[in-house]
């Protein structure tokens, strides 16, 4: 059974910066992509809108495939948004790996938080960047600065969305042990 790759590859062409897209996001978060809009009526944090809905953004299927994807060690690119699923799903790996089973919400906050808000990350093309054969290198400084700030918006959102997914029943103060059981799973045996 082959790995599941993202909707998102039928979109006509999305900005490229090197051959990684810059989908539209639902977010509040500034960046250099418009943002999506909300769903109408409002989500629960730990819920995302249907697939058919035009508030549905790669980040949500990213948190949908996260768990079935997470078992392959091969996975076929067939197209730009699979490539930002994959780094979705690195760095939902990397979100959990932080969050210890007795971490409360502010203690796992904290530290998701400040993996999210780093900026010191590798982009394709620099030496720590996982799957350098699969991803070209941005053409020039420029495009590097954006593809840096979209991937900090795509790193936020994330983190905030992980969190309320992970800490989805309000009464506790634990982690969901469902998402925790991934912690030391690597997708295709790579991480960030």
């Amino acid at each position: 059974m082959p790995a599941y790759n993202s909707v998102f590859n039928a979109d006509p062409t999305p900005r490229l910066i090197g051959n990684f897209p810059l989908f539209p996001l639902r977010t509040k978060i500034r960046g250099p992509t418009y943002p999506l809009p909300f769903p109408d009526p409002p989500l629960a944090a730990n819920e995302s809108p249907d697939p058919d809905s035009e508030s549905y953004d790669i980040l949500d299927e990213t948190l949908a495939l996260f768990r079935a994807n997470t078992f392959f060690r091969n996975f076929e690119i067939q197209g730009p948004a699979d490539r930002l699923l994959v780094y979705g799903i690195w760095f939902i790996s990397d979100c959990l790996g932080r969050i210890k089973p007795h971490y409360g919400v502010r203690e796992a906050t904290k530290e998701v938080n400040n993996a999210a808000l780093d900026v010191n990350f590798a982009l394709p093309g620099d030496p720590g960047w996982p799957l350098n054969q699969m991803y070209e290198p941005p053409r020039d400084r420029q495009d590097a600065e954006v593809l840096r700030q979209y991937l900090s918006q795509v790193r936020q959102e994330l983190a905030q969305r992980l969190l309320a997914r992970v800490y989805d029943d309000e009464t506790e103060d634990k982690p969901s042990k469902w998402w925790l059981s991934f912690t030391k799973r690597k997708f295709m045996g790579k991480g960030l």
